[in-house]
């Protein structure tokens, strides 16, 4: 069973063939995310992406928002169109394959994540994702990166990509550390992760030892996660015809 694993970013659309046993099964393509990121812009480039990496038998999809039932909630990265749009539908309907979404760091979490106790993984990228875990299970849209923090401040904007270009490495190294110090009491986590395409300027050095730096890959191998309840995948519902 081949899952082609899609992640949607603020700034690229990344996508991978991944066996059952999570090992890639393709290269990993990257695809910028086109402006404005409308849904038909943005699901345009990933039937792109998946004209380029092989076969697959079914799709799971990373979206930078809140996800209910395949259907988008919220995009603060992207589009406004994207409020209220039915993902998993739209997917299956352009790649003929069955679909599962999720939040894209809940995705990335689930493909490093130990199943043991409280665990919980925060992105570093254009915005702040978050993912929380319990005993391997997923508390699902936790958009703590919304959430205020500092000085009227949400956590996204006072560490997410716009803000470490504005105040420079150092400072910006400063903040990560000041959120992993508020959220360690709070969570009570066992480990923290962090991931996302900032990490590459993140102190590890000066981190505390519970918190581990994960590849940006784990974003799209933790899409076959999503599946671990499903057999064999059915094929896509064909739509009726108009009498």
């Amino acid at each position: 069973m081949r899952t082609l694993c899609v992640d949607i970013g603020g700034t690229g659309v990344k996508g991978m063939v991944v066996g059952m046993d999570g090992a890639p099964l393709s290269a990993r393509e990257r695809l910028p995310t086109p402006r404005p990121a409308t849904p038909v812009a943005v699901l345009d480039t990933v039937v792109a992406l998946a004209a380029k990496v092989g076969p697959f038998d079914r799709v799971s999809v990373g979206f930078p928002g809140v996800v209910q039932d395949g259907v988008t909630k919220t995009a603060p990265n992207l589009h406004e169109e994207w409020r209220g749009f039915a993902l998993d539908a739209d997917v299956e309907r352009r790649l003929t394959k069955p679909v599962r979404s999720r939040n894209d760091a809940g995705v990335q979490g689930l493909g490093v994540i130990e199943r043991r106790g409280v665990e919980m993984l925060l992105t570093l990228g254009t915005g702040l994702g978050c993912g929380l875990y319990v005993d391997g299970r997923h508390v699902p849209n936790l958009e703590l990166g919304h959430h205020p923090f500092r000085r009227r401040a949400t956590y996204e904007e006072r560490v997410g990509d716009a803000a470490r270009k504005r105040i420079g490495p150092e400072r910006w190294n400063q903040r990560v550390r000041q959120v992993v110090d508020q959220l360690a009491p709070i969570f009570n986590y066992r480990v923290l992760y962090l991931g996302g395409g900032n990490t590459k300027h993140l102190d590890v050095t000066r981190l505390p030892p519970e918190v581990r730096i994960v590849d940006n890959v784990a974003g799209l191998l933790g899409g076959v996660r999503l599946w671990d309840d499903e057999g064999p995948a059915k094929p896509p519902a064909r739509p009726r015809r108009k009498r």
